[in-house]
């Protein structure tokens, strides 16, 4: 049966980057922090709202955010600069700085993945009928990874993971219903890895071989990989 509601994004961006050598969230990729990089990923693939974890460098990141929003907030999130609004991990939104999402700040985010992925689907909209759950150091997957699995929960599927080359990996769509267990399963460094591992009967693959690489940057290394020649987003 298809599915109805809102789709929001959830963008997870509070790392410290401990082997890159500092918040990934910040790094620069084709003219793009990695985090306003992000927004645009789960934006311009469907999601609204979207929401960004914060945590290390969370001044930072934010002023990142609004300096984007300021610049293209109508094509981006399809409304004026302001209808946003900032809100701590304990998912109470309120109004807060003027960036392109939902800014959920996560005074744990040294914890791990985990503590973020709560802190984020705490502060989902009672109105999101499921959400697309991304990193932000993932630069390489494009808009229509998340177009795909947007549909693919429109067409009844309650768990749509992108898969490469036969491999699941990210962005991942989660029905809320099943957000308690992810939440309660998110411990540690882990996010929604032990849910999926766990239900494996849920999950449908969607294949995005052709849309994006979701090869990760951990490393300066990795950041320098990427930069080859790659054809722009």
């Amino acid at each position: 049966m298809a599915a109805e509601g809102i789709v929001a994004g959830l963008l997870l961006a509070a790392g410290g980057g401990s082997r890159f050598g500092g918040p990934k969230a910040l790094v620069e990729f084709e003219g793009e922090r990695l985090a306003g990089r992000g927004v645009r990923l789960l934006a311009e693939g469907g999601c609204r709202p979207v929401l960004v974890v914060v945590g290390a460098a969370q001044a930072a990141v934010e002023a990142d955010l609004k300096a984007m929003t300021e610049n293209t907030a109508e094509s981006m999130v399809g409304g004026a600069a302001g209808d946003v609004a900032a809100g701590d991990a304990d998912g109470g939104a309120k109004a807060g700085a003027e960036v392109g999402a939902v800014v959920v700040r996560n005074a744990l985010w040294e914890t791990g993945m985990g503590s973020s992925l709560r802190a984020g689907l705490g502060a989902l909209p009672p109105s999101a009928a499921a959400v697309v759950i991304a990193l932000a150091d993932q630069p390489l997957v494009r808009p229509e990874a998340v177009r795909r699995l947007i549909a693919a929960f429109r067409g009844g599927a309650r768990v749509a993971v992108a898969a490469y080359g036969g491999m699941p990996r990210n962005p991942v769509l989660i029905a809320r219903e099943h957000l308690a267990e992810v939440a309660a399963l998110a411990v540690g460094d882990v996010g929604a890895r032990p849910f999926l591992r766990a239900h494996p009967e849920l999950v449908t693959a969607v294949a995005c071989d052709d849309v994006g690489d979701p090869a990760d940057v951990d490393t300066p290394d990795d950041l320098r990989l990427l930069r080859g020649d790659r054809p722009a987003l």
